[in-house]
């Protein structure tokens, strides 16, 4: 048997090889002597250019003729605040139209590489820290991606580490006996580790910095996982291949597809990322280059080059202890960049999967625990030394949400000032000149402005479509054409009614936030939770009288009829979150709607990873005691 080291509090451990983990200040900017230098890629302006300034000058445009309706006298402020909101939100959808085109003319013209410079060999540790998850699951991913590498041939040599923060003591002792099952199926020598802490202090950040302290100077790299990750042997050598063979990676992300659920609303975010991710995702890498993001799993980064420049401190305080950063992997690709270290995207690595959250109402939950992440960004913005797309990752992780409170105030400033002639603002301006009429929706330059705007939301969706034909992922595995634009036809319309809801959660997450109401930090229910009619109708209750207020003024001719999908969205909240968590598998006719690839033609790490689940499910033997 291995030698197996005893770590207190139930590990089984190789032998401490520590590194200094030194906490960064975020006052005073911080350079690594070991970063060597290295040129900015080329034309990286110019595809930046690309994407920015036509969403600059689209936004402009659209700002100028929604001026053209502005008032001079009465709630003229009124009319500013709603046109400033139009600006502030239609921006970041012309830039995801941008980034989609300049995604597609990134990957028409991206090279293929069929010969590379050998890669120095490396020691690799694949990281999964897991907090009270379903040991079958965890385990038996961890089972197929270890046999997957032991029969690949590369120069890298990996080790697999379960780093487990688990507080419920039940699960903990099935880890520890799913960790003596996984030894046990693998070959010996096999390099798994588990380790417990009893006290999972500072969350995830301080789980991987007690692994970096003690282990971490005996590996080159480290390959961080989440508890649902999966990684096939290829997409995890590629990764280490990359980092090799470029000695200024500090951080090398790949681009995780989102498989696995089989319910309505798992289904639509698989086909969405398996459709229109390609474009958007080879746009982020165009102008991002060297300045790109981290989303903390599915990505490599150099064990040195992150202890030494990544270690988070606490958040600004004025007296006091800070908060922990939550949504700490932007900040971590930040530090690392500012230190030196390029950080990378490449959404070209295949096989790598993550798993969606099944339902509506969970997909809200893990949203307040990011919600309240990203928006303490907003606080980091002034770190010293940070590259200005590293700040701009920080802004948009927290814009991604204070935008559902911008949509919202769009929502009930056009529901006060938008029904023209008909409305009471009009009725009570007709006696009191303090009243505007704003905007007149009749005319037919209104209507066409509100069609280049939906046109605009969905051009992303239509672009990767129309695209299909051009990437390395054909209509036919989807299924053939025409099941293919069925799936298209509905996972849109399934968009525009869950989004409302959508914007009315994350306003909800917003306000959560600024009153100071801290998520709890539980594990996600990722095969969905179990919520019966009258949880759903509490957790609704917002979208559900939101929708009837808008009825209600639409009946009473004080609301626009432009507002009624939305009006029928907000009011079907109840039964659409219920339907989100319905399996479409089970269900005869609707078994392959919203079928990706990768469910008609299951990748082989996947199948691994599930028949070696059921071998975790089954009884087991006792832990092996340490020796």
């Amino acid at each position: 048997m291995d030698r197996l080291t005893p770590f207190p509090s139930s590990a089984h451990m190789p032998p401490p090889s520590p590194m200094a983990h030194p906490v960064q200040s975020l006052s005073r900017a911080h350079r690594d002597s070991r970063a060597p230098g290295w040129a900015p890629l080329r034309h990286i302006w110019w595809r930046r250019a690309a994407a920015f300034l036509p969403a600059i000058a689209t936004t402009g445009g659209l700002g100028m003729a929604f001026a053209d309706w502005l008032s001079s006298g009465g709630m003229w402020w009124l009319e500013w605040v709603l046109l400033a909101l139009v600006v502030v939100t239609f921006f970041w959808i012309a830039l995801a139209v941008g980034t989609a085109t300049l995604g597609l003319a990134c990957y028409l013209t991206r090279k293929r590489v069929t010969a590379h410079i050998p890669p120095a060999p490396m020691r690799v540790a694949l990281l999964v820290p897991i907090y009270n998850e379903d040991p079958a699951e965890v385990f038996g991913n961890a089972c197929a991606m270890v046999m997957a590498l032991g029969n690949a041939k590369t120069a890298h040599q990996f080790d697999l580490f379960i780093l487990s923060d688990t507080q419920d003591s039940a699960i903990a002792m099935a880890e520890q006996r799913a960790f003596a099952t996984l030894r046990a199926a693998l070959p010996p020598g096999a390099g798994v580790w588990y380790r417990r802490r009893v006290q999972n202090t500072e969350r995830k950040v301080g789980n991987i910095s007690q692994w970096l302290e003690n282990w971490g100077a005996a590996y080159t790299a480290m390959v961080v996982l989440d508890a649902d990750s999966l990684m096939s042997a290829e997409a995890l050598i590629r990764l280490s291949d990359e980092m090799a063979v470029d000695p200024s990676a500090g951080l090398i992300q790949s681009a995780p597809l989102v498989v696995g659920s089989d319910t309505l609303f798992g289904r639509m975010q698989q086909f969405s990322a398996s459709v229109y991710g390609t474009l958007l995702s080879e746009g982020l890498a165009g102008w991002t280059g060297a300045e790109g993001n981290y989303w903390g799993h599915n990505a490599i980064l150099r064990t040195r080059a992150f202890a030494d420049c990544a270690g988070l401190p606490r958040m600004p305080a004025l007296w006091g202890k800070g908060n922990l950063i939550l949504s700490h992997d932007f900040v971590e690709a930040g530090l690392l960049r500012r230190a030196g270290w390029a950080v990378r995207f490449i959404p070209s690595i295949g096989g790598s999967y993550e798993e969606p959250p099944a339902t509506l109402i969970d997909y809200a939950l893990r949203d307040r625990r990011w919600c309240h992440g990203n928006l303490q960004h907003l606080s980091l913005l002034g770190t010293r030394g940070l590259h200005a797309v590293s700040r701009f990752h920080l802004l948009h992780g927290a814009i991604s949400y204070l935008l559902s409170p911008a949509w919202f105030g769009l929502l009930v400033i056009w529901a006060l000032l938008g029904n023209g002639p008909d409305s009471v603002i009009t009725y009570f301006s007709a006696e009191n000149p303090l009243y505007p009429i704003w905007p007149e929706m009749s005319r037919v330059s209104s209507v066409l402005i509100l069609i280049f705007m939906y046109g605009m939301l969905l051009a992303p969706k239509l672009m990767g479509a129309a695209a299909l034909g051009l990437t390395d992922v054909r209509i036919a595995r989807f299924g053939g054409g025409p099941r293919f634009v069925l799936s298209l036809v509905v996972e849109i319309a399934l968009s525009i009614l869950f989004a409302p809801i959508m914007m009315v959660q994350q306003l909800v997450a917003v306000l959560r936030t600024a009153i100071g109401i801290r998520p709890t930090w539980s594990p996600q229910a990722r095969k969905g939770g179990a919520y019966g009619p009258a949880t759903v109708l509490k957790f609704h209750a917002i979208e559900t009288l939101s929708g009837a207020l808008l009825g209600i003024g639409m009946l009473a001719g004080l609301v626009s009829l432009w507002l009624l999908p939305i009006t029928i969205s907000l009011l079907a909240a109840v039964p659409l979150s219920m339907m989100s968590g319905v399996r479409l598998g089970s269900r005869r006719g609707l078994r392959h709607v919203m079928s990706t690839p990768e469910m008609l033609d299951t990748p082989p790490i996947l199948k691994l990873a599930r028949s070696h689940r059921m071998l975790f499910r089954a009884p087991v033997q006792p832990p092996i005691a340490a020796e």
